[in-house]
């Protein structure tokens, strides 16, 4: 290492003592023989070295097929702080820098970095080897967590977009087959939108997009060389599951949003590019205020993808895939939105940001905060915060600024309290509120919204947020109005004696928060939604059915109060509703637990009758023409789910049209069970069935071309087999090496678990095969049998049982958290028992109306 300085003196410069690394705080210190002068600028010569792993941080190596070739490429992914592993540097977004980047090369590769490159030339090293030498142009100023290099033997298509060339980079058979193109075609028209939208033109001549066969996140924002996961940037012309297009203009869109604004299980994470104009142009000072790149983007994502598809619905998706999930997470109270600079410091707490909370509850409200100063108000004041931070950093209180300064110039939008103290209470505090409406007196009250079930005396929750309240009465809309204490009188919010008289808040999520109503507003609606539930919008029927079942999960409402209003459900012709209520009433998990006497015929008759009309429908295109649905986004997404259901509740005509199309499959392979309900059909079409349709399953998914998403399906499908004999042969063949050449084992053993008629076999099977899966799998898989099993302890005999086993097999400290993990299991189905019951007597009352 060498100090050159300071530079107004030629030659002089100050020798270096030593260089030393602290592991700890992750940084070198350098000790100079001489002193610095305060004000003088000197320069730092540093060599360094580092390893290329397999890891997919930093720089790495990654190994792929490419039409049966094996190839090796070497790319890198920064964020957050995997810069400093790669070169020495500052590694803080505030720190921005301008980057001069060559690499010297294999001649067969090429080289790729966030510049063009300006210079190509050979160069020859001590042994007589040829070597190309890429020289990129000056980077922009930017943060190190954005600087990125590929070195590859991709092949690329090519658009220009006003001006901007756009490329995108695959494996070469995946270039000649098309799978890019589709990400080509809208990658340009989502640029110009961003650009027209926030009116900040795009700073880079071109953008590299390239795809990886093997990448850690979704897609990655590197200013004007973007790096993605293959399957969500390759949409397969002959594919029949279109929604994974809409997958593709989401994570497009999310990434792109990224390229102005550097601040970036699931589906919609990805399926927005990450939108960085917020992020790449202006950065977090500091990562707390990560959401300002995540959120902004993740909610332009939504405004991007459905600009070039237009028949997907944006507040439904945006409910379904964003709004609904992270309040589930949310209610966990885990952590704020904005943190506390000196609450993230090391690189591990670093990563943890990197979650729903920052994507989805930063896009939720960026939405409300959309919602409530009009999208006019709001492209304005971010336009003009991109333009003074552009190349630098801000941090939330600027974006208010920005707001504040938008809202003071017009007269149109009255807010309650200035915009950083209606935006800190969303952001700094944990949680999210409810609010309560009582009809009679028209009051509204919030409060936080936790689990009262399980609540210890000591915790205040005593929040209050500024809620911004859009609401309808008798169907018809009424002027936003705001709640900014802990309760508030609103007169116009009480309702006469008429039973139409009826009131609904939160119309259409304009507010990140859940609504309790009393009994009388409840009743209402329960008897509106039977007469007429289109008077309702489609994405407030969701809210309030997602909203009173999450209230009785935390003990806020009886579960009855939730159940009456399914019995609309036969007029309920949307899958995305549905949707909502079957995850509810048969949560993924339980459907083995579920198949008691006392609960299963009596859902039975209740939800058959409710679900024939949407099933007719749907079942009519799957046997007539399932191409039809190509477009419907949500049928994709959930037809599955609701046919699996159907086929679960033993609907005569599900397991027909299951066997039926199985059928049609083993009679000839060409004949394709469509995808969308493949795992279904083939489920069910082995349940029905004895061992043929077991053993072509067997067959399907021992053949060499077989894709992977197929394999899952029948791994899945052959524990589905009704007859035990089958399932302990399934079992039996996960144990030989001979018969899986990848090791399934402990999936086969998960999935048969998962029955309701397979839990006992694979318990009997783990206990008997021990010796063998131990030294196999260690004691991951028994961690994940164990989990099923919890599920169906009631008693402290049952818990002995499987105690003895662990006793023998397990070591001491291992024991008591199982112990505990037991006795929580056995506590949690006593609940879930009352519950149950609950629901039974419910139903026998209901079950005929």
């Amino acid at each position: 290492a060498a100090v050159r300085g300071p530079l107004s003196e030629p030659g002089a410069a100050v020798e270096v003592a030593g260089l030393r690394q602290e592991e700890e705080g992750e940084v070198v210190v350098l000790e100079l023989r001489g002193r610095l002068r305060a004000g003088s600028r000197y320069v730092l010569h540093l060599g360094f070295q580092g390893r290329l792993e397999e890891d997919l941080d930093g720089l790495f190596l990654t190994r792929y097929t490419d039409g049966g070739q094996s190839s090796m490429l070497i790319a890198s992914q920064m964020e957050p702080t995997y810069a400093r592993s790669v070169y020495p540097c500052f590694d803080e977004p505030a720190m921005k820098a301008t980057f001069n980047i060559r690499i010297i090369h294999d001649p067969s590769y090429v080289a790729l970095s966030n510049m063009p490159a300006i210079d190509v030339s050979e160069v020859k090293d001590e042994n007589g080897s040829l070597w190309t030498v890429t020289t990129f142009n000056t980077s922009l100023k930017m943060s190190t967590y954005l600087t990125a290099f590929v070195i590859c033997d991709f092949d690329y298509v090519t658009r220009t977009e006003r001006g901007n060339e756009i490329r995108i980079w695959a494996r070469k058979e995946a270039v000649k087959n098309g799978y890019v193109d589709y990400a080509l075609n809208i990658t340009g028209p989502i640029f110009s939108f961003l650009e027209d939208i926030l009116n900040v033109s795009y700073p880079l001549p071109k953008t590299d997009l390239v795809a990886l066969p093997d990448f850690g996140a979704g897609g990655m924002e590197n200013w004007g060389l973007m790096i993605f996961q293959e399957a969500t940037l390759m949409n397969f012309p002959n594919d029949e599951f279109t929604s994974r297009k809409a997958v593709i203009a989401l994570v497009l869109s999310h990434e792109l949003g990224h390229q102005a604004c550097e601040q970036s299980k699931e589906i919609l994470r990805y399926i927005f590019f990450q939108f960085k104009w917020f992020g790449n142009l202006v950065t977090m000072n500091w990562w707390n205020d990560l959401w300002l790149n995540e959120g902004l983007a993740s909610y332009f994502e939504y405004l991007g993808a459905t600009f070039v598809e237009p028949k997907l619905s944006l507040d439904k998706i945006f409910y379904a895939h964003v709004v609904q999930p992270v309040l589930r997470e949310d209610s966990e109270l885990t952590r704020s939105l904005s943190e506390r600079e000196d609450k993230i410091k090391g690189s591990f707490s670093l990563m943890s940001l990197f979650d729903n909370i920052t994507y989805s509850k930063g896009a939720s409200i960026t939405w409300m905060l959309s919602g409530f100063l009009t999208e006019k108000l709001f492209i304005r004041a971010l336009t003009s915060y991109l333009k003074e931070f552009s190349f630098s950093n801000a941090n939330q209180d600027d974006l208010w600024t920005h707001i504040q300064m938008v809202v003071d110039a017009q007269d149109e939008v009255q807010l309650p309290a200035p915009v950083k103290q209606i935006m800190d209470s969303w952001t700094c505090q944990n949680g999210f509120p409810v609010l309560t409406l009582n009809l009679t007196t028209g009051t509204v009250r919030q409060e936080q919204f936790f689990n009262k079930n399980n609540r210890k005396s000591t915790d205040s929750y005593n929040n209050t947020w500024i809620i911004p309240i859009s609401w309808m009465r008798n169907g018809s809309s009424q002027p936003l109005t705001w709640l900014d204490k802990s309760s508030k009188m609103f007169p116009e919010m009480q309702v006469s004696e008429s039973e139409y008289d009826w009131i609904l808040l939160n119309v259409n999520l304009s507010g990140y928060y859940r609504v309790n109503y009393d009994q009388i507003n409840l009743k209402r609606l329960a008897c509106l939604l039977e007469n007429d539930p289109k008077a309702i919008p489609t994405v407030s029927r969701f809210q309030l059915i997602d909203d009173v079942f999450a209230l009785t999960g935390f003990g806020y409402v009886p579960i009855e109060t939730a159940l009456e209003l399914t019995k609309y459900l036969a007029r309920e012709d949307e899958l995305f509703i549905w949707n909502v209520v079957l995850l509810n009433l048969i949560p993924d998990n339980l459907e083995s637990t579920l198949k008691n006497h006392e609960i299963y015929p009596l859902l039975k008759k209740y939800l058959l009758k409710r679900m024939l009309p949407i099933y007719h429908y749907y079942a009519g295109f799957i046997r007539q023409n399932v191409d039809a649905l190509e477009d419907d986004y949500f049928a994709q997404m959930y037809l599955e789910k609701f046919l699996a259901t159907a086929c679960w509740l033993g609907l005569q005509d599900c397991l027909d049209l299951s066997s039926e199309l199985y059928a049609k499959w083993r009679d000839n392979p060409e004949h394709k069970i469509p995808f969308l309900i493949r795992r279904t059909v083939c489920c069910y079409g082995v349940a029905v069935g004895s061992d043929k349709e077991w053993n072509f399953a067997w067959e399907m998914y021992n053949q060499t071309e077989s894709i992977e998403e197929d394999e899952d399906i029948l791994l899945y499908a052959m524990s589905c087999a009704k007859e035990s004999w089958l399932l302990y042969r399934y079992l039996q063949y996960g144990l030989s090496d001979t018969l899986f050449y990848s090791n399934c084992t402990s999936v086969i053993i998960s999935h048969v678990a998962n029955k309701d008629i397979g839990h006992h076999i694979a318990w009997e099977f783990v206990t008997e095969n021990w010796p063998l899966l131990s030294q196999r799998y260690g004691h991951e898989l028994l961690h994940d049998v164990l989990k099923v099993m919890g599920r169906f302890v009631k008693t402290d005999v049952q818990i002995q049982e499987l105690q003895v086993f662990y006793n023998a097999t397990l070591e001491e400290d291992e024991r008591e958290a199982i112990t505990m993990l037991l006795e929580s299991a056995k506590l949690k189905n006593i609940e879930r028992r009352k519950q149950l019951l609950k629901v039974a007597s419910w139903l026998e009352k209901n079950v005929d109306d």
